[in-house]
């Protein structure tokens, strides 16, 4: 029977990625395979699903089962399952093509120093097929799909070249093989200790056995003096559900272990929770909350959610219904007593049973970064380092648990040292007598921010200002009320910290209200209000927004992502104290049309623009001015 073969090219990020894992991954090797023993767990656990409804695809002398077949006299590993098993077009969409949106991210993190010491980025972002050219110049892929009715199944073959091939063959058994033709410096992986230290220090979790045929010596049967080999299929995993053993009979070393197997992740978990809920609701929870944040936590393709098992069987592997969108860092499996085994997507939105659990996990959650908060510091700080701004999105889209989570917050502060933090329940207990709002001001950096014009008048008074670094802050936090107080920013709005200056102020409006009222007029285009501030002490203006408007920074993040923002004016702010401003009214007192005060009223917009960390309106006509006035200066010393 002739068979045709095509040969195809891969897409471009799969060939820089193929390139990068061949050429720049050094360490860890062996977690190719890892990643193609848990590829073909998935696959078993698959089709599990599906013959739970399809019979057809139920195989009883064929129990689930991974094999591995090392071949030192071929230089190959083979890696079989009996799972859901791949059509040609299967093979061709997931073999030869990445659809994920943070490729581009991914591939930029490999080329960098750090993916030499993470290289659990390959399973983060669901290509750990390729870490088999890591250990292989060859890789053959024979698969046959789960309840087809013939017997042709295919063959994807490449050597991590620019294509692949693809062909129909003959194939009786469901389920995928993998074969790796192991590079001349690779063939330890065909030793039997290395196969089994291997899966014993990754895989030794794994539901399905992980088997692989042993060869020893035994009595022989007639003469028993006489040694005779004989090879017996042997399982190299332990396979007992760690989630199901009692707490007291489990290592922290196989806790995290299965969290490592879990998450892709190298590195030890920060915090492990292990629990059994009995009563109305039965089920067995066993997360991880990680002390490393995935590079990929922001991207929209996230897989979020823990694994969910009902009596054993894995129903999904991600199941967002179990858990807050701001807790997706948390890893783990969820075992119900009470689920029925064909619960799909669609039927756990609103089933009582995943609420009651999703409910008692982000307690429970909270509860625990709570404790690491009060009894382990060091350790939140390091947890909240990494995971904090995406914490904090609770506080927005979790109404009825925002105060437990505010309770979770830290900010830096204009009173605290650099690397250290205030929550916010330290905040209100050193606010000054008299201060009803939590003040916080939104930046890039710390140390720009210490330097902004808008804390003036707040250093003045000795007021704690928080300092909100993170882009997403202003519209989180501009909405929260902790314990009765309200979160006030202090770029926006109008603020009078002392009422006994009151007076002061109106009599500075009859003064200069006729001058505010000229610059509001020489920049109506750009300027909504121009008015005397309560908040600058030593500089001359700033701009503020309308309370409840748009941050600056949220507004330049939004601009830079392609958004369409509409423009809006804002308040220019002046000092009424400042010498500048006074000088401006002597000249608008004697020629209320003079260009001299056109230029200083332009000028001042843009020492405002600068002052936020904005462009001048007119770089150009900007610098120009500056160096006139320089010059005058000059010449009249």
């Amino acid at each position: 029977m002739t068979m045709t073969v095509k040969k195809m090219n891969f897409k471009t990020e799969t060939r820089q990625i193929l390139d990068l894992v061949v050429h720049s991954l050094y360490s860890h090797k062996e977690i190719f395979l890892r990643e193609l023993i848990s590829n073909a767990s998935d696959a078993i656990d698959k089709a599990h699903f599906l013959s739970l409804t399809d019979k057809e695809i139920l195989d009883d002398k064929n129990p689930w089962k991974i094999k591995i077949k090392p071949d030192k006299e071929a230089g190959t590993l083979t890696i079989c399952d009996n799972g859901i098993g791949m059509t040609k077009e299967d093979a061709i969409r997931e073999l030869g093509t990445i659809a994920h949106s943070g490729t581009k991210e991914f591939l930029a993190a490999m080329r960098s120093k750090e993916v030499k010491e993470n290289p659990e980025l390959i399973g983060q972002f669901g290509v750990g097929f390729y870490s088999s050219f890591m250990v292989a110049d060859k890789v053959t892929v024979i698969s046959k799909k789960a309840g087809a009715k013939d017997t042709k199944g295919i063959k994807w073959e490449s050597t991590a070249d620019d294509s692949f091939t693809v062909e129909d063959v003959d194939k009786e058994e469901k389920g995928t093989e993998i074969i790796l033709h192991l590079k001349e410096d690779e063939k330890k992986y065909l030793e039997e200790w290395e196969i089994r230290s291997v899966v014993k220090k990754y895989s030794d979790f794994i539901e399905h056995p992980i088997v692989m045929d042993i060869e020893r010596e035994e009595e022989g049967k007639i003469d028993k003096s006489k040694k005779v080999k004989v090879k017996k299929e042997e399982t190299l995993n332990a396979r007992k559900a760690i989630w199901l053993k009692n707490k007291s009979d489990i290592t922290e070393s196989e806790y995290n272990e299965f969290y490592k197997h879990l998450s892709h992740d190298f590195s030890d978990p920060a915090k492990i929770v292990h629990y059994k809920a009995e009563g109305a609701s039965e089920f067995t929870t066993l997360f991880y909350i990680p002390s490393i944040r995935p590079l990929d936590i922001f991207y929209k393709e996230y897989k979020i959610g823990l694994t969910l098992y009902a009596k054993r069987v894995k129903i999904i592997e991600y199941c967002e219904a179990l858990i807050q969108p701001y807790l997706r860092f948390v890893k783990g499996v969820v075992d119900s007593s009470d689920l029925p085994l064909n619960v799909s997507r669609e039927m756990l939105q609103n089933n009582r049973e995943v609420e009651k659990i999703k409910n008692s996990i982000t307690k429970k959650v909270l509860d625990t970064l709570g404790d690491m908060k009060k009894n382990e510091y060091d350790k939140y700080l390091k947890f909240y380092h990494e995971f904090g701004r995406v914490l904090k999105e609770g506080v927005h889209f979790d109404f009825s648990r925002r105060e437990s989570i505010g309770e979770l917050l830290l900010f830096p502060s204009t009173k605290t040292d650099k690397d250290s933090f205030r929550s916010i329940q330290d905040y209100i207990d050193g606010m000054k007598e008299g201060q009803e709002d939590i003040y916080y001001i939104t930046g890039s950096s710390r140390d720009e921010v210490l330097k902004s014009p808008y804390l003036e008048a707040f250093n003045d008074k000795d007021y704690e200002v928080l300092i909100m670094l993170d882009d997403v802050d202003d519209i989180i936090m501009g909405q929260f009320e902790f314990k009765g107080k309200k979160f006030k920013s202090v770029i926006k709005g109008d603020i009078t910290l002392d009422d006994s200056k009151k007076d002061e102020k109106e009599k500075a409006q009859k003064k200069y209200g006729k001058i505010l009222k000229f610059i509001k007029e020489r920049l109506e285009d750009d300027l909504k209000e121009v008015r005397l501030s309560g908040r600058l002490k030593d500089s001359p203006c700033c701009l503020v927004a309308e309370e409840g408007e748009m941050d600056p920074q949220m507004e330049k993040l939004l601009k830079s992502m392609g958004q369409n923002i509409p423009e809006r004016k804002r308040i220019l702010e002046i000092n009424p104290s400042h010498p500048l401003f006074e000088a401006m009214n002597v000249i608008f007192e004697k020629d209320k049309k003079s260009e001299v005060l056109k230029n200083y009223a332009d000028l001042l917009y843009d020492q405002a623009l600068l002052l936020e960390g904005s462009k001048p309106k007119d770089c150009a006509a900007f610098a120009k001015a500056i160096s006139k006035l320089m010059v005058e200066n000059a010449q009249q010393n």
